[in-house]
């Protein structure tokens, strides 16, 4: 079996869960099929990894168009046999990105074309700010390839119902879950004298005191992960906890701005408040979940959430937001907490009562913050679930049955 997997994200330009997605799911299906990649971000020295630049014509164009360019030179790459003259059997897209790439490779080389879904672009309507009239046409270039599909996958059961709302055309037998997964070696905790004396260093040099308790937050600058009222519920921790920011890509200028605003306010009211802008190798990263108490994922939206995966696979418990696929990777009570939430329906995701919601957010991280022993115990069973659901070789072996499935 040969597949072309369709991408913007592959390393070493990643910087959200469907890179880390589509480069960890290559890595084990290479090990029992033919896999080739076509990623954005240009060509790539790696063998079977196919790398693809802007046109220059749309050079100034806007950003949803310029993706659209790429998408063209996709689509003619895949109908190439390439040099052992093997052809392509399926195409898999991932994000609305590389989505109508995979919809029309389908229809010009008579290929089946699965989706991954990672998000939906009827749930990020803020996107608006960030791409204009580009998100039009990122909404229709999604649609029409999900609606066209032979197969969509859904990280989680969550995912899996807002595709069939949003999307009502779909045939629910299309849809199948399969989870993200998480790499075990890659990330788990230092253990030899080396490693931690390594990590202790780092952590240091970042500004993060080890031997004070501190709440972790990573991710992008972006309106669904709630770093806005993550922060504001910051404010109401006790003295003694760092507040820890791997907070970087901002969406918009706005969202950056907003952003900027609420740390150097909760700078100026506690002390222990780093925020690091630069995305950190995974090393450093391990580094800094380590030292932590306890993982914050305080997202408004988010279809399962990788961070929470690889935050749990170090042992950190993890206080998430009851929306989306959190609920089926945090075990509330034995993994984390889960932050009820009631949202507005109209795509935003946005707290009813945003004031309930910081103050709920912000009582579930004081609970477990200043309980330093269940915060380790809930660690400790935190790995222990990813280790048993959340392995690549689990999650390739279900991605290749949807392939066989497709297929049949």
């Amino acid at each position: 079996m040969r597949v072309d997997l369709l991408t913007r994200e592959y390393p070493p330009h990643v910087y959200g869960g469907a890179g880390v997605h589509v480069a960890g799911l290559s890595q084990v299906l290479r090990r029992t099929i033919d896999v080739r990649v076509h990623c954005f971000e240009g060509p790539r020295d790696e063998p079977g990894v196919q790398g693809y630049s802007v046109p220059g014509e749309l050079a100034a164009a806007n950003p949803a168009l310029q993706t659209l360019g790429v998408d063209l030179e996709m689509v003619d790459a895949v109908g190439r046999t390439g040099d052992d003259g093997v052809a392509s059997d399926l195409v898999h897209s991932h994000t609305w990105y590389a989505n109508l790439a995979g919809h029309l490779a389908g229809l010009l080389h008579g290929l089946p074309h699965v989706v991954t879904a990672h998000s939906l672009e009827p749930l990020r309507p803020w996107k608006a700010e960030q791409l204009g009239g580009g998100y039009a046409l990122s909404s229709w270039a999604e649609k029409t390839s999900y609606e066209a599909a032979a197969g969509v996958i859904a990280v989680s059961g969550g995912m899996r119902d807002d595709i069939l709302r949003s999307y009502p055309a779909i045939d629910p037998a299309k849809v199948h879950v399969v989870h993200n997964g998480i790499d075990l070696d890659g990330w788990k905790r230092p253990t030899d004298d080396a490693a931690r004396a390594a990590a202790d260093a780092t952590v240091r040099r970042l500004g993060i005191d080890p031997d004070r308790p501190s709440v972790v937050f990573v991710g992008r600058i972006t309106r669904q992960k709630g770093l806005p009222y993550f922060l504001r519920a910051a404010e109401r921790l006790p003295a003694d906890v760092q507040v820890v920011l791997c907070a970087g890509a901002p969406d918009t200028p706005q969202i950056a701005a907003e952003v900027s605003g609420l740390v150097e306010q909760l700078q100026q009211r506690r002390s222990g408040v780093v925020w690091i802008e630069q995305m950190l190798p995974r090393d450093q990263l391990v580094a800094v979940l380590d030292a932590g108490t306890l993982f914050a994922c305080p997202s408004i939206y988010e279809p399962l959430g990788i961070v929470n995966l690889e935050a749990m696979a170090v042992g950190l418990p993890v206080v998430g937001t009851a929306t989306g696929g959190i609920p089926e990777v945090i075990d509330d009570g034995v993994t984390g907490t889960l932050v009820p939430i009631d949202q507005l329906r109209d795509g935003t995701g946005t707290p009813v009562d945003p004031e309930r919601f910081v103050a709920d957010l912000a009582a579930a991280l004081t609970e477990l913050v200043t309980d330093p022993e269940r915060a380790a115990l809930w660690g400790q069973a935190a790995r222990r679930r990813v280790e048993d659901h959340f392995s690549w070789e689990a999650i390739a072996e279900r991605t290749v049955e949807v392939y066989r499935h497709v297929l049949a």
